[in-house]
């Protein structure tokens, strides 16, 4: 079977199974530089040509030229994923991918906002027109629900209720994560201004938040709104300012605020708390200690106090 052949095969069944554009867009272009590789650097152009052994010299080329065991992992998954596929498909008796191990990953500490600078990137903007409303209401939900980027450009109207928000998550897995007041409040200001400001225009799009013309908003326009927002409210230089780094500072923040590791996971939509964990690292030792206090045995016992 030829490699390019089963790339296309593959990229329909990721459709079918309803992949998120930017899932498929990355397992296109992973493996379509593998199969390069193996043609250019082997010449194997056939899934039969294809062992074990190319998928580590694949890797370890990878390695040579500088790529990090984070992205050289992010490869492998997207192979494993191929060939789970292929198995399934009965296209191969053997899964060679069984034979390559994970890359060892170096412990990352994960900066993120200060408070300060989390309240100074919402005060960018206002109320005084739609698109100071929309990205001020943006910079809330973001610091608010911990929401992914494209999860946030397919919030639909109807999606936001009055204390929750029903999330569509990777792997088509919805959760519900909660609306406080203050956030509240700047969504009813937002929906306010949006309405009137839509009234007028041919607006076909449900979805919660909307370009000036009223089309959904791509991945990469909230990563503008959120990179001028860092640059107005002069965010430390070291910080990346991007909607996941708002991600990590929900986690952080809820995590500093007492919430136990396994609520933060479900409201962040991971798989399990593996990922989670990292943000718990990522917390100050004098963090730790003080929330340690707040959740004493001896001091929350009952009758515990004499």
């Amino acid at each position: 079977m030829l490699l390019t052949d089963l790339l296309r095969e593959y990229i329909y069944e990721c459709e079918i199974r309803k992949y998120s554009p930017r899932t498929i867009k990355e397992y296109r272009n992973n493996i379509k530089l593998f199969f390069n590789y193996l043609e250019k650097e082997h010449g194997i152009i056939t899934l039969e040509q294809v062992s074990h052994v190319e998928i580590k010299r694949y890797l370890k080329y990878l390695t040579s030229i500088g790529r990090k065991a984070t992205y050289i992992n992010g490869i492998l998954k997207n192979l494993r994923g191929l060939y789970k596929y292929c198995e399934r498909e009965e296209y191969v008796s053997n899964n060679p991918c069984k034979r390559v191990s994970w890359q060892k990953e170096p412990k990352v500490i994960i900066n993120s906002f200060t408070d300060t600078e989390v309240i100074k990137m919402l005060n960018v903007f206002n109320y005084s027109n739609y698109y100071n409303a929309r990205n001020k209401c943006i910079i809330a939900t973001l610091i608010d629900t911990g929401i992914r980027n494209f999860e946030l450009c397919s919030l639909k109207i109807l999606d936001v209720r009055e204390t929750v928000v029903l999330v569509h998550g990777k792997g088509n897995k919805d959760r519900f994560v909660p609306i406080s007041p203050l956030l509240k409040k700047i969504m009813i200001k937002y929906e306010r201004i949006r309405t009137s400001y839509m009234m007028n225009k041919l607006v076909k799009q449900d979805n919660y938040f909307l370009s000036y013309r009223g089309n959904p908003l791509t991945v990469e326009a909230i990563e503008r709104v959120v990179k001028n927002a860092g640059k107005e409210a002069k965010v430390r230089k070291e910080i990346r300012c991007s909607p996941h780094t708002f991600r990590h500072y929900f986690a952080q923040a809820q995590l500093r605020n007492g919430l136990d590791l396994y609520s933060v996971s479900r409201l962040l939509g991971h798989e399990n708390i593996t990922i989670t964990k990292r943000y718990l690292q990522s917390i100050k030792d004098e963090d730790i200690v003080d929330l340690a206090l707040k959740t004493s045995p001896l001091m929350n016992a009952k009758g515990g106090r004499k």
